[in-house]
């Protein structure tokens, strides 16, 4: 059987009204709402061989049609028209890596932050994963009479504050030379010989060896807590707007698998099947995807780069009738914001 050109532009039909209304379509329906220049009688029959490829099902005996997983596919790898971003959606972009590109956390914060705002569903960003993280400077700062503030500045921007508590918390000149003293033993040894303690061992019997023995720990935890990726989500509770799930059972297994930090990593990573002809975006759609808990859900994803060797992930996670034309286009933009922005600062023009 052909899938001829009568045939896509009625599967067409089918899909673009099926995103905007999540109501089964009919025959007649189609005939009144789109000029295809055909009978309601012609329109069932096309209907009917396209049900008999797999490209739509009809949930019911009595109800119209909706698109099968196998139709979706079609429709993004051959029939997607993308919408324009408005100029206000572009500033907004621009300006959500603009004014947090100094600090890595935030920006990814931010990110999935603005697509979950514009796309209305959920929304997966992932951290990037240097190749080695080193300290830039440790900075050891008074808080108040029983605690100091620890601040560990790493070399991909990234800022990490700890607080420590003390008997009674030394002054600033005090603090200073502390810093001092973390700062040489950074450059002088290695972090195996700074977990052992043998790097800074002679200062530990000093009036403030335990103090520095406690900066040197924390110091250690952020480097540890750095290598690690992490994975921000946003607008997880969009999911329920969706009639798709407003089965709770059926809800709650999102929300379970987007709570989940190692399967959201797993869920970004290429080996999850994810396919497509769109350049860098990449899809899976429902039963595409390998868990079993998001079988009713699509998953649009795309790489940024992050200095020459690491790359983190964006996703947006919706519905399989999700707004393909739109999310598609807003992906696009704000992981070309990320590159250029962080291509400028690798080149020292930033």
């Amino acid at each position: 059987m052909i899938l001829n050109e009568r045939k896509i532009k009625i599967l067409e039909a089918i899909i673009n009204d099926y995103i905007a209304t999540a109501e089964p379509i009919g025959s007649r329906t189609i005939a009144k709402k789109y000029d295809l220049g055909i009978s309601s009688a012609t329109i069932r029959n096309e209907m009917s061989d396209l049900e008999e490829l797999g490209f739509i099902i009809q949930p019911h005996t009595s109800s119209g049609r909706v698109p099968s997983d196998r139709g979706y596919r079609l429709y993004v790898d051959r029939l997607l028209h993308f919408r324009k971003l408005t100029q206000q959606e572009t500033d907004f972009l621009r300006n959500t890596v603009a004014e947090n590109i100094n600090h890595i956390e935030y920006l990814m914060r931010q990110t999935a932050k603005a697509l979950s705002v514009l796309t209305n569903y959920a929304t997966v960003v992932s951290e990037p994963k240097p190749q080695e993280v080193k300290i830039k400077h440790v900075q050891v700062i008074p808080f108040d009479e029983t605690s100091v503030i620890i601040v560990v500045v790493m070399d991909n921007k990234s800022v990490k504050n700890n607080v420590i508590k003390v008997e009674r918390a030394p002054d600033f000149d005090i603090l200073n030379q502390i810093s001092n003293i973390v700062n040489q033993t950074l450059r002088e040894f290695s972090l195996e010989q700074i977990i052992s303690k043998e790097a800074y061992a002679d200062f530990l019997n000093s009036p403030y060896g335990k103090l520095i023995d406690d900066v040197f720990i924390s110091v250690i935890k952020t480097v540890r807590d750095e290598r690690e990726m992490r994975v921000y989500t946003s607008g997880v509770n969009n999911i329920l707007d969706f009639p798709e799930f407003s089965d709770i059972d059926k809800a709650k297994n999102v929300f379970k698998i987007l709570e989940e930090k190692d399967m959201l990593i797993d869920i970004l990573d290429d080996s999850n099947g994810f396919r497509g002809n769109l350049g860098d975006i990449k899809i899976l759609i429902g039963n595409e995807n390998s868990f079993e808990q998001l079988k009713d859900c699509s998953i649009i994803k795309t790489d940024y780069k992050y200095g020459d060797n690491s790359y983190g992930s964006i996703g947006i996670i919706g519905p399989t009738r999700m707004n393909y034309a739109q999310v598609i286009p807003v992906l696009n933009s704000i992981v070309n914001n990320i590159n250029d922005v962080i291509k400028a600062l690798s080149d020292g023009k930033g």
